[in-house]
């Protein structure tokens, strides 16, 4: 199994620092990667200031049951993401404010779900940045049987999450960075961040987009 721990532990991650990978922000980092990565589009936001970077912690349970995120919680390590998937029953408030509060003491950098959240103004106060697909009042059960896992791969839309993925986050989504991609996709951000200062300049200075672009006016 993947050690999803030794990343977290750290400031900086291949000579990066995790505050430069949250800032540069998801859609940057999917362009420059190829445009890999990117969640569903539905999953967004819970929370004021989304903005967060860190290695996948993975969790999948059963529709309707959030039992396993309970067990999730306690498998985190400080700037750890918890990833969740339930089979693809959104439908239910899988997480809230008790599991937001079990989270921001294991100081979780946030969680990012693959089903609908509740209690949405208390979570807002715990201040741990939050995504799902919105917000339900369906209240789950927790069987101790329910068949799930921690640390396995997940899917979300068409992208694979696997534990130790680099997962990244703000207003406008989040996209998963594989570990081993993480140094280049970083890189090139770096560069693609500098072009578009010099192309936001250019505009500033009148110059028409047709133009910068060469499209067809």
């Amino acid at each position: 199994m993947f050690d999803v721990t030794s990343d977290a532990k750290r400031q900086t991650v291949d000579g990066v620092s995790v505050q430069e990978i949250a800032a540069l922000g998801p859609a940057t980092l999917h362009e420059a990667g190829g445009r890999i990565g990117a969640l569903p589009a539905a999953i967004r936001p819970m929370t004021p200031s989304p903005s967060f970077a860190g290695p996948a912690v993975t969790v999948c349970g059963p529709p309707a049951d959030n039992l396993w995120l309970h067990r999730a919680v306690y498998r985190c390590a400080p700037g750890d993401v918890l990833v969740g998937s339930f089979s693809g029953a959104y439908e239910w408030g899988y997480w809230g404010e008790v599991l937001s509060r079990a989270a921001s003491e294991r100081q979780i950098a946030a969680v990012v779900l693959d089903g609908c959240v509740r209690d949405l103004a208390r979570i807002a106060e715990v201040g741990m940045p939050v995504f799902g697909r919105g917000s339900s009042i369906r209240g789950t059960v927790k069987h101790a049987d329910g068949v799930g896992a921690i640390n396995e791969d997940v899917v979300m839309g068409e992208i694979v999450v696997h534990p130790g993925d680099w997962v990244v986050g703000d207003e406008d989504g989040v996209v998963v960075i594989p570990r081993h991609q993480l140094a280049e996709v970083v890189a090139q951000a770096r560069l693609r961040v500098q072009k578009e200062a010099d192309l936001m300049q250019q505009l500033r200075d009148g110059k028409r987009t047709l133009d910068l672009y060469n499209f067809p006016a």
